[in-house]
C-alpha cells in the first residue's frame, strides 16, 4: 500500500471550505460584509459605482489580513513591520574622529605623492 505524504509538512493547509483553510473562510465572510454593508449604506447617496469605489479600500485589508502570507507574516504583522521600519526608526548619524587639520595634512600627502609619481615619469622618459 502506498500512502502519499506531503514533502513539505510544515506548509500544509487543511481546506474547510471551498478550499479555503479557516482563517481564509472567516476573513472573507468578513471582507463581504464590510464592502457589503458600505455598498448598502452608500448607494442611495452616491451611486453604486461610487459606492463600490469607497467600499473596495475598507474591505481589501480585511481580505488580505486572511489570504497575503510573507515570509510567514500576515497581513497585518508585515504592515506594522513595514511602519515600524519607515517611522520608528530613529536616523543615523555619522560623527568623524578626524579633525580638519588631519583631512587638510592627507591631502597634501596625496598631492606630494601624485607630484612625486608624475616626476619619476618624466625622468624616465
Amino acid at each position: 500500500m502506498v500512502i502519499e505524504v506531503n514533502k513539505d509538512v510544515d506548509r500544509y493547509k487543511e481546506s474547510v471550505c471551498l478550499g479555503l483553510t479557516a482563517r481564509q473562510l472567516v476573513f472573507s465572510i468578513a471582507s463581504l460584509i464590510v464592502g457589503g454593508g458600505i455598498v448598502l449604506l452608500l448607494y442611495r447617496y452616491v451611486g453604486l459605482t461610487v459606492s463600490a469605489y469607497i467600499a473596495i479600500p475598507a474591505a481589501a485589508p480585511v481580505a488580505l489580513s486572511g489570504f497575503y502570507s510573507y515570509n510567514g507574516m500576515t497581513f497585518m504583522q508585515m504592515m506594522k513591520r513595514k511602519l515600524q521600519f519607515a517611522f520608528g526608526n530613529r536616523p543615523l548619524t555619522y560623527l568623524s574622529t578626524e579633525g580638519e587639520a588631519e583631512i587638510m595634512q592627507s591631502r597634501a600627502e596625496e598631492a606630494a605623492n601624485k607630484k612625486g609619481k608624475k616626476k619619476n615619469r618624466d625622468r624616465r622618459m
